[in-house]
């Protein structure tokens, strides 16, 4: 795979403990300050945005973010680069107010990779003009969601603007995922990596692309990368919606060891180190999570994860080695019908079933090796993992089965491997700077047990069918940045990806079979600028996702053997953005586009099959506005907004709304530093005009939520109090709209909205002990 470009953050003023005198002295300053910036955003303002660097498929060879750490040569290299490897110099951006003595290290003013003491956070903070290729890509750094209050580790990527994680569920099953109109289920059409692993599941036993990060020990995260749109040549299956890449930290500048306990039995214990070990650093870290939740059938959830990492970090060559280990097991409570609870017939927080629920495992072995010359940089990363999934649920009671009743298990367990290769080359033609780039992506899902049956209290009573599935996939790519001029750069690429399937269908022979698939995906960007710190960017492109090998070869219903149409292996997405972003309000970080998305056929979960199911093809639209701004040294605040339309287009107007789309996104925070060590965060998330059926006479409602977060640290001690859901919503934290049968309602049940609500106010307190 091809090694990252690497960014030098900008010197950010630390927000470590300050004179009294000089906190209060510079509070009327500051709101001053403050006041003046939004009278600014309220009359006139440019659009704005900030960046990240371009996207590379998962790199472990990447500068580290933790504070005080020693930094290698290679994070100090700035792009673009000539034939050299050296960095192009970028006009010079808008002088912005000296903050500190440390400005002598601002990137832009660097000719020469050279070594600094210390490495910044890279994060929403970071000047990154110049180093990105459109405007809905990001990086967020440990410093941005250190101070947020996380529910549940699935929360993680609600740092990407405009996204969110919710759960219908148990905590030990992967979250639901929305962005940009899409109901991504558990994962489709998201692609994550996490230290170079990819977590989505192709042919998964409950959904297609499903992507539990419940295996990620949130503490240990340096850095979330991230982007939008199909527009990038690496990007492969998965990625029509966006990607994002999570980072876990090569070193600690301390051992740690962490307690929370909070309401609702949850009780938490994380400890994690690193040491020298010959020529790089050894970390390791374990967690454990026990929760009930307010749930009237308690979850009983019983988490562990460990991971151990060795990394070896020169100066023009690099190695990591990372092993983890997860287990999980809980009992959950699914979606129930609305009618229950309005009639006082069942709990808000009451279940259909106190036997669903299930256990997961997950184990990974990785390893990167990059190398970086004159003229050229390398990078190849291996993996191997095993996963296996056994859940029980009951989404529509007894329709089905009058008698034992409707609940389902699917499980299956998997073992999959694969690597990536890259190899860049810095170019020159006609003396105009070029970088060009080849890639190899490989990946094998050798899956066995794959399996649907009816159960009763855990009890199989009859198997729906049983699948021995080999998925194989092969992506190559090709993509040329070129630097025009000063103020103008192209990035087009051609990639091309493959897809191979062999289903052995234990139970329905007739559901046996291979196909193949391959796809070609043309990209390309224009980005202009920068004038007075602001970037222009026009992105398109194709991209894809793969559908359930199963429906890419049956050709009879298992269920009642009727006849059945293959669905395609490959479903191609279309998608082009116009954008910008700024920071010519100095330390403030903002990002506008504008976007159009065309899916040629959308996945719909379905109640009586528990997993989502091909309709058809559908557009989506809509304009994304994120912020960040550093306010002053004690204060930080974010604001995002999306609003997306997204519709059926083969259905008549009215009739055409894609079910569990969802149209509004708002969140935003505020983050302050105080003396002698405190801090407080305050966060706001909301999201409304979500559609539940095609016909848009149902909605799941407006949610709100506002959490709040205080803590204290002092030398080798801090203390965090984390208040969750401070209003006590009793909003919906996800609904759907589908047939389901009571036992005492008609053998052909009922259509209804179905529910389940955020979780209520709560308190966590915790501690950590640093060694």
């Amino acid at each position: 795979m091809q090694a990252r470009k690497i960014i030098t953050p900008r010197r950010v003023p630390k927000a470590a403990a300050f004179q009294d005198t000089r906190y209060f002295r510079g509070a009327i300053q500051d709101t001053r300050k403050i006041w003046a910036i939004l009278c600014t955003l309220g009359s006139a303002c440019p659009a704005v945005g900030f960046a990240h660097p371009q996207p590379q498929p998962p790199s472990e060879a990447q500068p580290q973010a933790e504070p005080e750490a020693q930094t290698d040569a290679r994070s100090q290299t700035t792009t673009p680069a000539d034939s050299k490897g050296r960095p192009i110099a970028k006009a010079k951006a808008k002088p912005k107010p000296k903050k500190d003595d440390d400005d002598e290290n601002d990137p832009q003013l660097i000719e020469e990779p050279v070594s600094l003491e210390t490495v910044e956070v890279v994060g929403r903070e970071t000047d990154l003009i110049g180093l990105t290729q459109s405007a809905s890509q990001g990086v967020v750094g440990q410093n941005q969601f250190k101070y947020r209050p996380l529910l549940r580790v699935g929360e993680l990527v609600e740092v990407v603007p405009g996204m969110l994680a919710t759960q219908h569920s148990g905590t030990g099953k992967a979250n639901q995922y929305f962005l940009r109109g899409f109901n991504l289920d558990h994962g489709t059409d998201f692609a994550t990596w996490v230290d170079g692993v990819p977590m989505n599941l192709p042919t998964n036993a409950h959904g297609q692309g499903y992507m539990d990060l419940n295996s990620i020990i949130p503490e240990l995260v340096d850095r979330v990368e991230y982007g939008k749109g199909p527009y990038y040549a690496e990007m492969g299956d998965f990625s029509a919606a966006g990607y994002a890449y999570m980072h876990t930290k090569h070193r600690l500048p301390q051992g740690f060891v962490n307690f929370t306990g909070g309401e609702y039995n949850y009780y938490r214990t994380v400890a994690a180190n690193s040491n020298e070990l010959g020529p790089g650093d050894l970390l390791y870290a374990a967690s454990v999570n026990f929760y009930d939740g307010p749930w009237q059938r308690p979850m009983d959830l019983n988490q562990f994860n460990g991971m151990l990492r060795y990394t070896i970090d020169k100066q023009d060559w690099g190695l990591s080695v990372i092993a983890k280990g997860y287990n999980s097991r809980w009992y959950a409570t699914n979606q129930i019908p609305e009618a229950l609870v309005l009639a006082n017939q069942l709990d808000l927080y009451g279940t259909m079933n106190r036997s669903d629920g299930g256990n997961t495992n997950r184990y990974s072995l990785s390893t990167n090796l990059w190398s970086r010359g004159e003229s050229s940089k390398s990078e190849v990363n291996l993996y191997a993992a095993y996963y296996d999934l056994d859940l029980y649920s009951d989404f529509t009671y007894f329709l089905e089965h009058p008698q034992q009743g409707d609940q389902i298990l699917q499980g299956e367990h998997r073992v999959y491997y694969g690597g990536t290769a890259s190899q860049t080359w810095f170019n020159k033609l006609f003396d105009t700077p070029m970088e060009n780039s080849l890639g190899l992506q490989i990946r094998h899902d050798q899956i066995g047990g794959l399996e649907l049956a009816n159960t009763q209290w855990r009890e199989v009573f009859n198997i729906v069918s049983r699948n021995n599935v080999s998925e194989t996939s092969i992506g190559m790519y090709f993509k040329n940045e070129t630097f025009w001029m000063e103020k103008f750069k192209t990035i087009a690429g051609l990639r091309n990806d493959i897809f191979v399937f062999n289903v052995d269908s234990q139970l329905t022979p007739l559901n046996s079979g291979n196909r193949n698939s391959s796809m070609v995906s043309p990209k390309l960007s224009m980005v202009f600028g920068p004038w007075v710190d602001t970037e222009f960017f026009v992105n398109m492109g194709y991209g894809f996702h793969s559908n359930d090998a199963r429906g890419a070869v049956e050709s009879v219903n298992p269920t009642n053997g009727d006849p059945v149409h293959a669905v395609t292996p490959m479903v191609r997405s279309k998608g082009a953005e116009i954008g910008a972003r700024s920071q010519y309000i100095p330390g403030l970080n903002s990002t506008l586009a504008f976007w159009f998305l065309h899916t040629a056929s959308e996945l719909v979960f379905t109640g009586d099959a528990g997993t989502t199911e091909p309709t058809g093809p559908g557009n989506r639209y809509g304009v994304e506005w994120a912020n960040y701004y550093q306010a002053t040294d004690w204060l930080t605040l974010d604001a995002d907004l999306a609003f997306t339309k997204s519709y059926y287009t083969d259905l008549p107007s009215g009739d055409n709304s894609i079910p569990n789309s969802v149209g509004n996104v708002i969140t935003s925070g505020a983050t302050v530093q105080m003396p002698y060590g405190f801090w407080s965060t305050l966060r706001l998330r909301h999201f409304s005009n979500v559609p539940l059926n095609e016909a848009g006479t149902v909605f799941l409602g407006d949610t709100t939520l506002v959490n709040f977060g205080l803590g204290w640290q002092e030398e080798n001690i801090k203390l965090t109090l984390d208040l969750f859901n401070i209003f006590d919503s009793r909003a919906n934290d996800i609904a759907y709209y589908y047939q389901y049968r009571l036992q005492n309602q008609p053998p052909e049940g009922v259509e209804g909205k179905l529910i389940h609500p955020v979780e209520p106010r709560m308190l966590r307190g915790s501690i950590t002990i640093s060694f």
